[in-house]
């Protein structure tokens, strides 16, 4: 089946937990940062491993509203008000935290795809256009994964986070394509799924760890990556 006869032409992707595990990288990116803040300002860093942690990020949502779905600016100004409150100055202090975030980044994208997962992107990439639908700061870059994508949406970029129909009408304004001709692959039932579906997109649950849903919301259903495009081709027959 050809592009041009297909009725899906588009694929948006969800990358956390739908191309790899994002908890596990998460916990390499804060064990190496971590480490870095260890050597380069341990005071700051004890800080950072107590309960004032939380209240610094909540002092900087309150004060910088516009930038709740922006992770990375979340993380790096917790990082710079925490190394701050060490004593350093303002511009040591941001220049440290910055130095910090880029250690935590460097393993953020340092990713183990699921099984399957390139294979699966290389796949679709030949047969739709693709693109990256977040709610995360993974940069697909530095993921490797840029080659297969027409073009990445995040949080950040949008102003939102999914389920709001706002982030699937920015992919769709990206691709220049209607609702009908989308769907969107990824593995939460409400942020990917519920969100899709109610953007007017066709969807597929990307299930990997076989949960049971009290009711099917997807269109499509895999649990694993390397039956998604035949699955997808299928379902494009019976339009």
């Amino acid at each position: 089946m050809t592009a041009a006869n297909n009725k899906i032409k588009i694929v948006s992707l969800d990358l956390d937990n739908t191309l790899w595990d994002v908890e596990t990288t998460i916990i390499g990116a804060e064990k190496s940062m971590r480490q870095w803040m260890a050597e380069h300002v341990p005071e700051a860093l004890e800080i950072y491993k107590s309960e004032a942690t939380a209240e610094f990020r909540a002092q900087v949502v309150a004060d910088n509203p516009m930038h709740v779905h922006d992770l990375t600016f979340l993380r790096t100004e917790v990082l710079f008000r925490i190394i701050a409150a060490t004593g350093q100055t303002e511009e040591k202090a941001r220049s440290l935290a910055l130095a910090a975030f880029a250690v935590f980044f460097k393993g953020r994208n340092d990713v183990a795809f699921f099984p399957g997962a390139l294979d699966m992107l290389e796949t679709l990439s030949q047969r739709y256009t693709l693109f990256a639908l977040t709610n995360g700061n993974a940069d697909v870059q530095q993921v490797g994964i840029s080659k297969f994508l027409a073009g990445a949406v995040s949080s950040a970029d949008v102003g939102a986070s999914k389920p709001s129909h706002l982030m699937f009408e920015a992919v769709l304004a990206k691709a220049g394509a209607r609702a009908d001709q989308c769907i969107h692959v990824g593995d939460h039932l409400i942020d990917d799924i519920e969100g899709a579906r109610n953007a007017g997109l066709h969807t597929l649950w990307v299930n990997l760890t076989e949960q049971v849903a009290t009711a099917s919301q997807a269109n499509i259903e895999v649990t694993n990556l390397e039956e998604l495009p035949t699955a997808l081709e299928d379902y494009q027959r019976n339009l």
